[in-house]
């Protein structure tokens, strides 16, 4: 089944052509019967015998943009002056910068914000550390650190490459949190010199998401930055992805009727996020989870097993299963995929329990479509924003920072992870959920408030929680260097 035109391949065909009725349409009409989907139509140039127009048109992928612009170039005198990839051209110089929070437009502006002013200040954090969280930029701010081994549809494209990726993740942590984020890109992937590096730059900043780090250093990357650093470190490629699911499925059972007890849980890829979002729903109740890799159904005994799925072996599989997925799909309540595309067949499904729920996570293309699954399963959520159901990171880790941040938090807990699923899940009144709409859209601007409040609220009362309200205080002369 081909994928459905979508704006990762969107670009911009500067099209010349006679200036007569019908010229136009002939080359819309040529585009879509190419499989392309018109956008915009833009007017460049008018003259009395030729009219040049901007045509946005997205494509399946690349091999597709170039298929529709030839099938233009063909068209009887019709000129293609230019094509313009509009995802390229979004991403010319980068897509974040930094900018002052004030001007400096006179010498005394001069003196406060640089030399000989910020003297006082520093000198008033060299005697008590904790006022940076004040006094610096620390009290806001993130680092998204990667090394590019683990970037999510592409793998392991290093450091530089990772770049464009962390950068969309400084985006959105301001649009939807107001958090400052920096990228930080790693070039090393020897887990020693990541945490090393991590630690050293870590003065500056109030939190630190690891992101696209692969698994299993990504385990041991994690555990040791939270034991040694007094900040929040959150892997989000676990953590944000357990998160969602578990509101996903928070809601989904709200509409079939079944209990987190009762559930028997088949998960499909025992990577980061797999290991994760098993650990989050036994915390949440199940008690029936069984994993599948490439190798088949995880279980104790098995050779080669890596710490991470040695810990999922000893762990999970009640029964003691052993063969392939198709054994490990017999039963169960929930598919969650987070493997590779086309894995899960309509067999599969008609094996599974009554009512069963579909989350094909793998991205771009998922386990199953959901136009195959339709008709045999009863809630059906992937990672993809063409479909229902997104589940998606970023309705996670904006809030959760967010919240953590303004209690001046020491880490992220489990249960603090368990109450920004329970907030991603009660943004939707029970009424309004339907098998289409279990989980708020990423664009929901109630979700990272409520995320936030409910992270802040979860750390005041696990202990996590430096500070009992979020910071709002002011600075007068009696907590200055006076």
């Amino acid at each position: 089944m081909e994928a459905i035109p979508s704006a990762s391949y969107s670009m911009t065909l500067r099209v010349e052509f006679p200036h007569r009725a019908g010229s136009l349409g002939k080359i819309l009409t040529a585009v879509g019967e190419a499989g392309g989907m018109v956008g915009a139509v833009d007017i460049v140039r008018m003259q009395q015998e030729r009219t040049i127009r901007d045509i946005t048109v997205n494509a399946r992928d690349s091999d597709h943009g170039q298929q529709i612009v030839q099938t233009v170039e063909e068209l009887p005198d019709v000129r293609v002056v230019n094509v313009s990839d509009r995802t390229f051209l979004m991403h010319l110089g980068g897509k974040i910068e930094v900018r002052s929070k004030m001007q400096i437009r006179t010498r005394d502006d001069l003196s406060m914000a640089y030399t000989p002013g910020v003297a006082r200040v520093c000198r008033a954090i060299a005697r008590d550390p904790e006022r940076a969280f004040n006094l610096t930029i620390k009290r806001n701010t993130v680092a998204v650190v990667s090394d590019g081994t683990a970037v999510l549809g592409l793998g392991d494209i290093g450091p530089r490459a990772a770049m464009p990726v962390m950068e969309g993740k400084a985006m959105l942590f301001k649009e939807f949190a107001r958090v400052d984020a920096f990228p930080i890109c790693l070039d090393t992937k020897d887990a020693d010199e990541i945490v090393q590096a991590v630690k050293n730059i870590a003065p500056a900043f109030g939190g630190i998401n690891l992101e696209d780090i692969s698994a299993p250093r990504c385990f041991e990357i994690e555990e040791r930055l939270k034991k040694e650093l007094d900040i929040p470190v959150f892997h989000d490629d676990q953590h944000g992805t357990a998160v969602v699911v578990l509101a996903a499925l928070i809601n989904s059972l709200k509409i079939v009727g079944k209990r987190m007890e009762d559930l028997r849980v088949v998960v499909n890829g025992i990577g980061a996020a797999g290991v994760a979002c098993a650990k989050i729903l036994m915390a949440a109740g199940v008690e029936n989870v069984i994993g599948c890799d490439s190798r088949g159904i995880v279980h104790e005994g098995r050779e080669g097993l890596n710490p991470s799925k040695q810990w999922f072996a000893e762990h999970t599989n009640p029964e003691g299963k052993t063969g392939d997925l198709s054994e490990a799909v017999r039963d169960t309540d929930l598919f969650l995929g987070l493997s590779v595309p086309d894995v899960l067949t309509i067999e599969h499904l008609k094996a599974m329990n009554k009512d069963p729920l579909i989350f094909a996570m793998a991205n771009p293309d998922p386990e199953i479509r959901p136009e195959e699954a339709m008709e045999h399963a009863r809630i059906i959520a992937t990672g993809r924003s063409d479909y229902p159901n997104q589940i998606n990171n970023v309705l996670c880790f904006p809030g959760v920072f967010r919240g953590a941040l303004d209690v001046r938090a020491r880490g992220i807990d489990e249960e603090m992870k368990l109450a920004a699923a329970e907030a991603i899940a009660g943004v939707i009144p029970e009424g309004d959920l339907s098998e289409d709409y279990v989980i708020p859209s990423v664009f929901d601007e109630r979700v990272a408030p409520a995320v936030a409040e409910a992270v802040a609220e979860a750390a005041r009362e696990s202990g996590m929680a430096r500070r009992s309200r979020p910071e709002r205080e002011e600075v007068g002369l009696s907590a200055t260097g006076f």
